[in-house]
């Protein structure tokens, strides 16, 4: 279950990035989310998915 505050999504998003998965689509495939989702949810508490660092940044 993905962490309802965005915060905490956020947290739990980039460490799994960092930690276990190669990108936001091998993570969302791995534990059933949709990345699209996720992305939609993070940018609208001012954040972005950065392809070239594979993580959540600040706009």
């Amino acid at each position: 279950m993905l962490p309802k505050d965005p915060n905490m999504l956020l947290s739990y998003i980039n460490m799994g990035l960092r930690d276990k998965y190669e990108d936001l689509r091998d993570m969302a495939a791995s534990e059933g989310f949709d990345a699209g989702e996720i992305k939609d949810k993070l940018d609208a508490a001012g954040f972005r998915y950065d392809e070239t660092v594979k993580r959540f940044i600040s706009k």
